[in-house]
């Protein structure tokens, strides 16, 4: 999905002027990247009209100018975000900003709304439209409470044609747990008030949450972004909860990139999330087929591979180190014959301490404790990486490495 521009694409482009903004220095990290996200803050009285990145190293990129997201420093207004191919450690690549006009439209992300039906995220170019993320944004239904009452993200495959996660059930009977879906977050014992309690995670009891309304939108030839309001809603109905949920996903090869982040706030004197490690965090749950093929299911780890069908899984007994802050796991599994690995990247900046979980039917992630108050709302931000076929340690921990830290720009004449 990056548009490195090809000999044929650069036929199909003319360069119109040079723009005046300045030019940008990229300097990779301690690791050799691919797919580096590459995030540039954009001065506060420049407009920037480029539309792609002139390499040094070679060949030219899509740029695309975003607002602030919601992980971003918020005293910058605007940034330029691009993908670099690949970025080899130490590496000052230089850039120059410039405009072309296309005759053929270039490929890029768009969102699409139907009434009654979940938001989908498509990359779409000439004649050729994939799917890439959903959001399950129904409103609850009191009538139809289990299949309506949370939000959540499914994952597609890179070609667009298989949802990698287990999307919601109508009813708990509906396959292995179908509780758990999609990229998810939540807490299965939360409690405030006075000794009021909710499982926001299983929904028991009538407890939910909602998506009330799309905060912002934005899509273009590098990301697709979208900010929503969720209410988090207790056994009288009550909103004791607020979230704002922002997912970003970008134009990568080779897989799906997506950086997921969430603010938690309240009105009330403190919430208490608390849970354990199968239903509390955040989680990514694998498509309900992996629960029938979880024998070829194995996790992959900072310490190495695991055997196939080995889970490691915090408990509060004598609690295996092994799961404890993990700055990243992946899960390898099997759906329609073919084998996918997803990688799950947590940011150090979360809270602590995080314990994990693994399940052989593709359910993995990890959750913690926070005592939510007026004062101290609870902020979230991790990356995910899906791919077709298997991944190495030394490629999990590089992608981490260039999340958690990204490559330094700065502006050159």
């Amino acid at each position: 999905m990056i548009r490195t521009l090809s000999a044929l694409a650069l036929l199909l482009a003319i360069p119109v002027a040079a723009n005046a903004a300045p030019g940008i220095s990229i300097t990779g990290g301690k690791t050799d990247q691919t797919n580096v996200v590459v995030r540039f803050p954009i001065p506060k009285d420049d407009k920037v009209t480029a539309n792609v990145l002139e390499l040094s190293s070679g060949g030219m990129v899509p740029v695309q100018v975003v607002a602030a997201g919601q992980t971003d420093d918020q005293a910058v207004k605007q940034y330029l975000v691009f993908v670099l191919p690949k970025l080899k450690a130490g590496e000052t690549v230089m850039g120059k900003l410039n405009t072309v006009a296309s005759f053929v439209a270039p490929p890029a992300f768009k969102f699409e709304e139907k009434a009654g039906a979940p938001t989908e995220l498509v990359f779409a170019g000439t004649g050729k439209s994939r799917k890439v993320l959903q959001y399950f944004n129904l409103p609850r239904d009191e009538k139809d409470h289990y299949y309506t009452f949370k939000p959540f993200h499914n994952v597609y495959d890179p070609t667009g044609a298989v949802m990698l996660t287990n999307t919601s059930s109508k009813k708990a009977s509906d396959g292995q747990f179908p509780h758990h879906r999609g990229l998810f977050f939540g807490f299965n014992r939360v409690t405030f008030g006075d000794g009021q309690s909710a499982d926001i995670w299983h929904g028991t009891n009538n407890v939910f949450s909602q998506h009330d309304k799309m905060l912002s939108i934005e899509a273009g030839e590098v990301a697709g972004r979208h900010r929503s309001a969720i209410s988090w809603h207790g056994k009288d109905a009550a909103t004791f909860a607020n979230e704002e949920r922002e997912l970003t996903v970008y134009a990568t090869t080779g897989g799906t990139l997506i950086d997921w982040s969430t603010v938690v706030t309240t009105k009330l004197d403190k919430v208490r999330l608390d849970g354990d490690p199968q239903h509390a965090g955040f989680h990514f749950r694998a498509n309900m087929e992996v629960s029938k093929t979880n024998k070829e299911t194995y996790y992959l780890r900072p310490d190495g591979k695991g055997k196939p069908g080995e889970t490691r899984n915090w408990a509060p007994k004598g609690p295996d180190p092994k799961t404890i802050n993990l700055p990243w796991d992946a899960c390898s599994f099997v759906v329609g014959g073919k084998r996918y690995t997803v990688l799950r990247i947590n940011h150090p900046d979360n809270p602590k301490e995080a314990r994990g979980s693994e399940r052989d039917y593709g359910r993995f992630g990890d959750y913690f404790e926070y005592d939510l108050t007026p004062k101290t709302p609870l902020k979230l931000k991790y990356r995910v990486w899906a791919q077709e076929g298997e991944m190495t340690v030394a490629q999990c921990a590089a992608l981490a490495e260039s999340y958690v830290t990204p490559p330094a720009t700065k502006a050159t004449k």
